[in-house]
């Protein structure tokens, strides 16, 4: 018998997390079935995503939702061996007992010095949102000029480096100034901070004189609304994310963007990475290869201890994180 930790929302969400909305949760989980595997997480992702997604899709007294690193430490199902790592859905927990349907292995020649903990950033679902993001969506072409906000995120990150490998102009907006110096260190052509700047609209302005092509958001409110008036006719604009809306305990309103968009012919299109999942074992194996060669480069925010779990959220929340916010247990 395995005893397993789990952190549970306790509370839906009022405004911004707190420490009273979560419970940990002790059980001992039975042995494997004919089929089944036991799970033992090594590295756990924390993601805007599960701010909004907790209020759709979770009910108080649920594990929360979230991806992990995990080593098979049991199996009785041939497809994972024991010693063998996966990428699982199951949330914030120690250790899951499953049948493995919606487990994804890691790919098979995963380089030894290369962290297992990028199978929750660079090369997983945040490299994957930027890329089909950048490629499928904005279809980013070079010379153009391309804007991301939360640019020093673990997809805004990634956001920035490929659109340079794909040889565009392109400015990044943050909330602070070692995130303004990182941004500099990868390679964006202007970084600005946005918590300092004496207006947003004349730091757009002067990072890119001529406009916008392509704009990549993820933060939504009030930056959207000015980032939209710098956009260049038949601009495209990627809604990838609106983290500055996530905790508000009511909907913002206006303004709206609807003539602008009209004059300007701007496309604006939402996306989830998934819709494009038959292409991920190619994707990941194009980004492993980008950051083989030193034309991706990544930095992680790593906190220690399961126990540290809904601070590390929450810390993520404020944008205390530079690169990807993972848990090592």
């Amino acid at each position: 018998m395995v005893q397993a930790k789990s952190w549970i929302l306790a509370k839906h969400f009022d405004g911004f997390p707190k420490d009273s909305d979560f419970k940990l949760k002790v059980e001992e989980l039975p042995e494997p079935k004919d089929g089944e595997v036991l799970l033992e997480a090594v590295f756990l992702s924390v993601d805007p995503y599960m701010r909004p997604y907790s209020r759709v899709h979770m009910k108080e007294g649920d594990v929360m939702i979230g991806t992990q690193v995990a080593k098979v430490i049991q199996s009785k199902n041939p497809a994972f061996p024991v010693g063998s790592h996966v990428v699982s859905e199951g949330g914030w927990r120690t250790h899951t007992v499953c049948d493995g349907k919606n487990l994804t292995p890691v790919m098979a020649d995963w380089p030894p010095e290369v962290s297992l903990s990028l199978a929750l950033g660079i090369i997983g679902m945040p490299g994957l949102t930027a890329l089909y993001g950048i490629e499928e969506v904005l279809e980013l072409r070079k010379n153009e000029t391309l804007l991301v906000n939360a640019a020093a995120g673990a997809v805004g990150i990634v956001v920035g480096q490929i659109a340079k490998i794909k040889g565009c102009k392109v400015v990044g907006s943050v909330g602070s100034d070692a995130k303004v110096a990182y941004l500099k260190e990868l390679g964006f052509d202007e970084a600005f901070n946005y918590k300092t700047v004496s207006s947003l609209e004349e730091a757009l302005k002067k990072a890119a004189p001529e406009g916008y092509d392509c704009f990549f958001e993820n933060v939504g409110g009030h930056f959207s609304t000015v980032a939209l008036a710098q956009m260049r006719n038949f601009g495209r604009i990627a809604v990838c994310g609106s983290i500055s809306t996530y905790n508000d305990g009511s909907p913002q309103t206006g303004p709206y963007p609807h003539t602008m968009m009209i004059f300007k012919q701007l496309k604006m299109e939402g996306f989830l990475q998934n819709r494009w999942r038959e292409k991920n074992p190619e994707s990941l194996k194009r980004l492993m290869t980008w950051l083989q060669e030193g034309k991706l480069k990544h930095r992680e925010h790593v906190t220690k201890g399961f126990e540290n779990m809904p601070a590390a959220f929450m810390g993520m929340l404020q944008g205390e994180n530079i690169g990807k916010a993972v848990i090592a247990v």
